[in-house]
């Protein structure tokens, strides 16, 4: 693989020089050359090209943006120590997927420039698994539930893994396990390297046989140590060792979080029908817009929904636009009863009306011959 890498910055450069130095990859390095980037890039026709814009500023992006449109088959990653919000999202916005933290680490480029080795025309993707999340447009949306119940079920005929990426009050695990985990999420991030197949499922918690839940750091201070680059290493092996992968996200939108939604399938955001709710999703839709996801790519829940409230369907539709909408019905006393012995709500309340509802969105996502559309039918069929 060609990588061109511009950057004033010699520890950066000294840095990518040790990810590549296996030969499996050729490294132009070009001192400064940000003013005739687009030269640089028309005449060394790159498949990586990697901007330490360390002395750049964002005045580097209308160049990035006209490279992303020019040539979509070169990857950009952004070196910086830029990482506010605004920044991040004007890097998206431009056609950047990635943003290494500057000073880099041999460690985190190397991951990168791997992924992107993989990619390219000729390798072989083996990746199948689906990536879903979940994520709460308020505290006590009932996210959690949800996606931990859903991955059970799914779990009966296919291979399911739910990460936790609540980094720092993540509870899934005590949804349907009493222990504590012997491994975490972060666990993984500090030993990045070892990361394949057999170290990912010894990582995670076993709660059935096709069903495992890879936890959220017990200690808070870990949380800052998962970047995301190791998101992305984790979620590109875990589609290929899982039919579905779940993602608990909580309800921060920082580069994390960003990146696990960039390789979500669907998200579905959870709400409930009440004002701040809905003040929290028209947020997080414009969120949505700004990072450039197509419409498509989130489902609306409302969940714990009262059709005898004083905000109805129409209301809610009404803030969700084209954004597709969909309704779980409140049944406090089972679902309650359900996280408090931390068993699956089919086991504890097989008949309850949100159990039947989680059926069809399974029925929907792992359809059979014989399984009606249903709850959620048009979900894959407009993947």
């Amino acid at each position: 693989m060609k990588i061109v890498l511009i950057s004033a910055n010699k520890n950066n450069t000294d840095e990518v020089n040790k990810a590549v130095q296996s030969g499996l990859h050729t490294l132009v390095p070009i001192d400064h050359g940000f003013s005739s980037m687009r030269t640089i890039v028309e005449q060394e026709q790159p498949d990586l090209l990697l901007i330490d814009d360390a002395c750049t500023g964002t005045e580097v992006f209308d160049q990035i943006e006209y490279i992303s449109m020019q040539r979509p088959n070169t990857a950009i990653i952004l070196i910086s120590a830029n990482h506010t919000r605004d920044y991040l999202l004007n890097a998206m916005r431009a056609g950047i997927r990635e943003v290494l933290l500057s000073p880099v680490s041999a460690q985190l480029l190397e991951i990168a420039v791997s992924r992107v080795s993989a990619k390219l025309p000729g390798v072989h993707n083996t990746a199948a698994g689906k990536v879903l999340a979940f994520m709460s447009c308020k505290g006590g949306s009932g996210a959690t539930f949800l996606a931990t119940n859903l991955g059970y079920q799914l779990a009966e005929d296919r291979k399911v893994l739910l990460i936790d990426l609540n980094l720092q009050f993540g509870d899934a695990l005590s949804f349907l396990h009493d222990g504590k985990p012997a491994s975490t999420l972060a666990s993984i991030a500090r030993d990045i390297r070892r990361l394949d197949g057999s170290f990912l499922a010894a990582s995670s918690v076993r709660i059935t046989e096709n069903y495992s839940i890879l936890a959220a750091p017990e200690d808070l201070s870990e949380a800052v140590d998962i970047k995301p680059a190791h998101i992305d290493a984790i979620l590109n092996l875990a589609v290929t060792q899982y039919d579905f992968v779940l993602l608990d996200v909580g309800r921060t939108v920082d580069p994390v979080s960003i990146k696990a939604l960039d390789h979500a399938y669907r998200i579905f955001p959870v709400l409930q029908a009440g004002l701040p709710y809905l003040r929290n999703t028209k947020k997080l839709l414009d969120t949505f817009n700004a990072l450039g996801y197509p419409a498509e790519k989130a489902e609306l829940i409302v969940n714990r929904f009262d059709k005898r409230g004083d905000i109805g369907v129409d209301d809610i539709r009404r803030l969700a636009g084209s954004t597709r909408l969909h309704t779980v019905p409140n049944s406090y006393k089972d679902v309650s009863t359900s996280i408090n012995q931390g068993n699956p709500l089919i086991k504890t309340a097989s008949s309850n009306t949100v159990s039947r509802i989680l059926a069809d969105i399974t029925a929907a996502l792992n359809p059979r011959p014989e399984a009606s559309r249903g709850f959620f039918g048009r979900i894959l069929k407009r993947a």
